[in-house]
C-alpha cells in the first residue's frame, strides 16, 4: 500500500500542484468552497425536512437541494483526491483522515437510505427520515471537523 501511495505522490500533475504556487492554494480554496456548499445545502435540506421554512414546497426545495448536494460532494470529491494526493502516504497514516473518510461512507450511506425513505410529501417527516435527516446533520458536520482537525494534527 505504501508504493501505491507514493506512486500516486509521484504522478507528474501531483508533483506539478505540489511545486505550484497557485495552484495548490487554488484547490484548497475550491476544496473548502466545496464543502461550503455541501453542508449549506444538506443542513437546509435536513432542516426543511424536519419542518423549518414550511412555506416553501419540500418536494421542490429537497430536489433542488439535492442536485446542489451532489454537485458540491462532486467538486469536495475531486479537490479532496487532488489535496489527498499531494501527502498520500501522510494522510493515510493519519486516524482522523480515515475517520472523516469513515464518516463520509457512512454519510453517503445514510443520504441514499433517506432517499428511498423521503416520500418528497411537503409536510414535515415523521419516524425514520426525521431520525436520517438529524444523523445527516451530525454526520456531515463531523465531516468538516474531522477535515479541519487534519490540517491542525499534521
Amino acid at each position: 500500500m505504501d508504493g501505491l501511495l507514493a506512486g500516486i505522490e509521484q504522478l507528474a500533475f501531483v508533483r506539478a500542484l505540489k511545486a505550484s504556487f497557485i495552484a495548490y492554494p487554488i484547490v484548497n480554496a475550491l476544496h473548502i468552497m466545496s464543502i461550503g456548499a455541501l453542508l449549506t445545502s444538506v443542513w437546509l435540506m435536513d432542516l426543511r425536512v424536519l419542518g423549518a421554512f414550511r412555506p416553501l414546497p419540500q418536494a421542490a426545495f429537497v430536489a433542488l437541494l439535492r442536485r446542489v448536494a451532489l454537485s458540491a460532494f462532486t467538486g469536495a470529491l475531486v479537490t479532496g483526491a487532488l489535496l489527498f494526493s499531494v501527502r498520500a502516504r501522510e494522510y493515510a497514516a493519519m486516524p482522523i483522515f480515515l475517520a472523516k473518510m469513515t464518516l463520509i461512507l457512512l454519510a453517503g450511506a445514510n443520504f441514499l437510505v433517506f432517499m428511498r425513505r423521503a416520500k418528497g410529501g411537503d409536510e414535515p417527516a415523521g419516524g425514520t427520515v426525521a431520525i436520517l435527516a438529524v444523523l445527516s446533520l451530525v454526520l456531515w458536520t463531523s465531516v468538516l471537523f474531522a477535515g479541519r482537525f487534519i490540517g491542525f494534527l499534521n
